[in-house]
């Protein structure tokens, strides 16, 4: 049995104007300021009231203010006189769709696979190529080839919402390909550093325009009861890249011409990404916003089964109903209506970076040495293991938890385990123990980053962004996500160097306890919601 719940202040009076019975929903109108605790279910409840096969109970306080909820099948709409819609969480019984989501976000999740691995190939592999292609003394040369794919993603990051727009979801994924096809491609088969600093540069702009476009197409095609699991499949699957990156580089050791390979793998599902991409069905909300309504029936008929063609399009009238305005332009992304939702996307991103993660991950393995494992392989595993686990986690509670819960505990998780890193390193009462607090602590952090920090971003911004907005404001945020990424990454050793890892680290406790207030006081739930109920409570003048 599933209850829909809308909680607010309560009132007295209940009063059903209408007593008809419609086989598909009951339309109530109450005379209240708010109603506390409305329950649907299947079952009698103690202050029953039946309509047909939906029983309501409620609680009730204050008189006098009107609201109205209309009951369907999948989900329950409470709004109040203001035009908000508040705590709605879904849904009544539906019963088994003949429809089906789950091939399509795999193939959009290619994308996410190849962030990772791009991400992850060259750790293992900078040593070899760098003594192939001539630069094993050249520092800055070797600096040039890892920290390009980030200038790239900055480019693509900014450029993907912008494409994603104009020429639609699927078609953008098949643009997309290309640089990342190519840039593997280019790599590869490198006889010289500038060779691979134009493939570096080009895999960049691919995972860059991924990166901003994986979350916001699952977000869109998936339905509302289950997008919290599917979008965090998003960061599962760039672990899962990671990882991956991780197993090609173990046949370096005895084969050092093997950095090739490893670069020239990224190719097949580059390819494979185009080609499912070419059999996946467009974005609904990309078809209706264009006026395509005919290939938007067929596309959610396609996703969520013949059964609920009328009820996904009724929703997009209704939330998309302001839409007939031009699409955004960027400057309109710093305008007094936006503004507010588009800085939570940036601030999020940004506290993701400031909060260290890519410096526990630079670190773990001087970190695991000092606690005698001195496998960097068996290190980078076990940190790569934790983020996978954590993630998986996250997937199975981002539907039931919420966004907001798993942010905040996300944080205050990392803050604690930054803390416990910092003192392994200073207190003198705990150095007999120094180095297996630091593994506890590099873990527990991961484990922390992983159920929250990491996945909720990146499946939150598309929920929150109103639909004409959507795009341009998850590049832009996506944006700040690389450049803090590669200004940490270019200033992280100097400012290590100069204060001492121990500090830095506390600085970073400091970042995660900001960012459990800042979230608690600005980032709104939105489990259980339409993407276009959430646009109209966030952007009622839509």
């Amino acid at each position: 049995m599933q209850t829909s719940t809308y909680a607010a202040k309560g009132s007295i009076g209940l009063e059903l104007q209408n007593r008809r019975v419609f086989p598909r929903f009951g339309e109530f109108k109450k005379q209240s300021s708010c109603v506390k605790n409305l329950r649907v279910t299947n079952n009698t409840t103690s202050s029953g009231l039946r309509i047909g096969s939906v029983v309501m109970g409620a609680e009730f306080g204050r008189p006098r203010t009107r609201i109205e909820a209309v009951f369907r099948p999948r989900s329950v709409k409470a709004r109040a006189s203001g035009g908000d819609i508040e705590d709605v969480d879904v849904t009544a019984p539906q019963g088994k769709s003949s429809g089906t989501v789950l091939p399509f976000v795999g193939v959009a999740c290619l994308g996410a696979i190849l962030f990772g691995y791009h991400l992850g190939v060259v750790n293992g592999a900078l040593e070899y190529l760098s003594k192939d292609l001539g630069i094993a003394e050249n520092a800055v040369l070797q600096g040039w080839v890892v920290s390009t794919l980030l200038a790239g993603a900055t480019v693509g990051s900014f450029t993907g919402g912008a494409l994603a727009d104009k020429f639609g979801r699927t078609r953008t994924f098949q643009l997309d390909a290309i640089p990342l096809a190519v840039g593997a491609f280019l790599c590869a088969t490198a006889q010289s550093v500038q060779t691979m600093i134009i493939g570096r540069l080009l895999a960049g702009i691919g995972i860059g325009i991924s990166s901003a476009l994986v979350p916001l197409y699952i977000s869109e095609i998936s339905p509302t009861e289950i997008r919290g699991a599917l979008g965090s499949v998003n960061q599962l699957f760039i672990c899962i890249g990671i990882l991956a990156a991780l197993v090609a580089g173990l046949p370096l050791a005895g084969n050092p011409l093997w950095w090739r390979t490893m670069f020239g793998v990224a190719v097949v599902p580059s390819i494979l990404l185009a080609l499912g991409m070419a059999f996946s069905p467009e974005s609904p909300r990309w078809l209706f916003q264009q006026g395509k309504i005919s290939e938007a029936e067929k596309s959610i008929k396609t996703l969520n089964g013949k059964e609920r063609v009328a009820e996904v399009m009724n929703d997009l009238r209704e939330g998309l109903q302001g839409s007939s305005e031009q699409e955004a332009g960027w400057f309109d992304l710093f305008s007094g209506r936006y503004w507010k939702v588009v800085s939570v996307g940036a601030a999020l991103f940004l506290f993701q970076q400031l909060a260290g993660i890519n410096a526990v991950v630079y670190y773990s393995t001087s970190v695991f040495r000092s606690a005698g494992i001195a496998s960097d392989v068996a290190a980078s595993a076990l940190v790569g293991a934790s983020n996978v686990f954590g993630t998986a986690i996250a997937s199975s509670l981002m539907d039931r938890q919420g966004r907001k819960s798993l942010l905040i505990t996300s944080f205050a998780g990392m803050a604690a385990s930054m803390m416990l890193l910092s003192f392994s390193f200073t207190w003198s009462a705990l150095a007999p123990y120094s180095g297996t607090l630091a593994v506890l602590g590099t873990v527990l952090y991961v484990l922390s980053f992983s159920l929250g920090a990491g996945p909720v971003p990146a499946l939150l911004l598309p929920e929150i962004f109103a639909s004409r907005i959507r795009a341009k404001a998850v590049a832009l945020s996506l944006g700040m996500h690389w450049i803090s990424n590669f200004v940490i990454g270019l200033y992280f050793l100097s400012v290590v160097n100069k204060f001492g890892i121990s500090t830095v680290y506390l600085g970073f406790s400091g970042v995660c306890l900001l960012a459990v207030l800042y979230i608690a006081g600005n980032v709104v739930e939105t489990k259980g919601r339409s993407l276009e109920e959430i646009e109209r409570a966030l952007n009622p003048a839509t």
